[in-house]
Order: structure tokens, then C-alpha cells, then sequence
């Protein structure tokens, strides 16, 4: 069974309320066409994210209209359209309502964050109750790089290294502070965090964690957090966003190992899907390790036989 960790969807109301977003981003007939060529059973649709609540009102507008029909799409299609719900930031008991009704009413399957709002990372106290509300509901939680005023934005803004580069930062940042604000430890093995585009750095930067956190606890500088930083990185979940390259998987491969990395496509952004499934079979991976990056270890999480 092969499953898309990455791929998205956005209907018309966000579209035409957003700066960046053409109608392609809508075109699901084109999208469902492209999986049936590529042998694509299902794909998990999630957010972008995109400046379209600064029109409409607020997050939570943005988040009732994406919900009410990615949860219409999800019916139409099921078991070939995974749903995941976006949440009205800003909010604490907002965002566990809309988590609940996501699961109990919509038939929303994940939960779809970004990284950062407006320079607020997801290791802030606002998040706990939908944190709470996923792990009750069993609800994977899907996190994708902010791509509105992501980190280093304020000091460097263009249109190539802001997607290549302050993305990455973004993401980066979002699993370091939760890493260091005690999340990770927390919810291992009672929330599944699947983060975007390998983790940002973080495969790069591991064992630069480690060697830093030991040199600092040795002079009782940086918290506990009762091992080596490593340790709890390697508790997440990470997709491959599109990346067409085997070898630029290496890092998260050997860092997370096959059990952690799922492929995505980066769906419409990546149009085509063939070439990110080729890099997951050139990684030189056993049948059964090959079947669990492209779609079983997901099946597993999001409890589908």
C-alpha cells in the first residue's frame, strides 16, 4: 500500500484569499488522476499554510472553511483522501474543540500545524490542550513548514531563499524548541509528530546536539533533559517532501533509520510523484523497509488496515 505523507489540498474560498495559491492547489480530479497513475492508494491532505485568514477574519475562519470541506472531500472519496485538520491558532480550548470535532464529527483523520505562527512555535503553552485532545483521539500530528514570515524572514526576504532556506530554519527551530521545552520527552509514543521535509536540519545537526548539550550540562547550563538530546529527536516522525535525490535521504535515513521516514510527494508543488518514489527505492532499502517508508508505517499510525 503505497500512502503520500505530503500532498495538498486547498479549496476555493482559501485560494482566492491568498497571495501565493493558484487554482492548481484546488484541482483534486487532477490530483486523484496523477495517484492512479503512480499506484498511489491514498494521500493525507494537509495545510500549507497561507496568509488567506488575514481576509478572511481570522484563523478561525480559515480553519472552519478548510475543515467543513476537506471533511465533504474525505467523504466523497473515501480511504483515498486522508483528511487532517487545520486549527484556529490563537486559541487554546478553539483548537482542542475544532481537534475533537475533527475526529468525532468530520471524519478528519490528523491534525495539520505549522511550524510557527507569527513567531510562535508549537512548543508554546497555547498548544496543550490540542496536544491533549490528539492524543486522546489517537490523531497524528502533521506539522509543515510555516511559509508566511517564516524564521530569518525579518533580516533576509526573496523569493528563492525564503522557500529554500528559512523554511528549513523554520521547522528546524519548531522540533528544537520543542525538544528543549520537554514536548518530545512528553509525548513520546502518545502523540505521532510527523514533521515535513526531513526535519528541517535536524538529521545535520544531531550530533552537533549532543556534543553542545553534554559540554553544557557539564557546567550546569543548559536543563535536563534527561539524555542526550538525540534520544528524543529520534522519537518523531519525518516525510521525505518531495525530494527527488536518494542521496540527499541519506542524513534522515541513517538518523531516524527506515522505521521514522515516510515518503511524500510535496503534491501540487511537485507535480509529479514518480521521481520522489524513485529516490525511496534507490536507497537500497529491504522489501519490507521500502513498504514501511511508502506507505505501512503510516497506515499504522493513522490506524488504517
Amino acid at each position: 500500500m503505497i500512502i503520500d505523507a505530503h500532498c495538498h489540498w486547498l479549496p476555493e474560498e482559501i485560494i482566492t484569499n491568498a497571495h501565493f495559491f493558484s487554482r492548481a492547489w484546488g484541482d483534486i480530479e487532477a490530483g486523484l488522476a496523477s495517484m492512479e497513475t503512480n499506484g498511489i492508494d491514498a494521500a493525507v491532505l494537509t495545510y500549507p499554510s497561507s496568509d488567506a485568514h488575514l481576509k478572511l477574519g481570522g484563523y478561525a475562519a480559515a480553519a472552519e472553511i478548510f475543515n467543513a470541506n476537506l471533511a465533504l472531500l474525505a467523504k466523497k472519496y473515501p480511504g483515498r483522501l486522508i483528511g487532517s485538520a487545520v486549527l484556529p491558532f490563537g486559541d487554546g480550548e478553539a483548537m482542542a474543540d475544532t481537534v475533537r470535532r475533527a475526529h468525532e464529527e468530520q471524519g478528519l483523520r490528523a491534525v495539520s500545524l505549522a511550524s510557527s505562527y507569527a513567531g510562535v512555535f508549537l512548543d508554546d503553552s497555547m498548544f496543550e490542550p490540542a496536544y491533549r485532545a490528539a492524543a486522546d483521539a489517537g490523531m497524528p500530528v502533521f506539522v509543515h513548514s510555516q511559509t508566511v514570515s517564516p524564521a530569518g524572514s525579518d533580516r533576509v526576504s526573496d523569493p528563492l531563499l525564503t522557500p529554500v532556506v528559512e523554511y528549513v530554519f523554520d521547522i528546524t527551530l519548531c522540533i528544537g524548541k520543542m525538544l528543549m521545552f520537554g514536548l518530545l520527552r512528553e509525548y513520546a509514543g502518545v502523540i505521532k509528530f510527523i514533521f515535513a521535509n526531513s526535519g528541517g536540519a535536524v538529521p545535520y545537526l544531531a550530533a552537533r546536539f549532543d556534543d553542545t548539550y553534554r559540554m553544557l550540562r557539564g557546567v550546569n547550563f543548559v536543563k535536563d533533559l534527561g539524555s542526550d538530546p538525540s534520544e528524543h529527536l529520534r522519537g518523531i516522525y519525518v516525510d521525505t517532501g518531495g525530494e527527488r535525490e536518494s542521496a540527499a535521504l541519506l542524513p534522515a535515513l541513517k538518523f531516524f533509520g527506515p522505521g521514522r521516514l515516510l515518503w511524500g510527494s510535496d503534491w501540487p508543488a511537485k507535480k509529479d510523484p514518480a521521481p520522489s518514489l524513485r529516490a525511496v527505492k534507490g536507497l537500497g532499502l529491504g522489501m519490507k523497509e521500502e513498504e514501511g517508508v511508502t506507505g505501512g508505517t503510516l497506515a499504522c499510525l493513522l490506524g488504517i488496515s
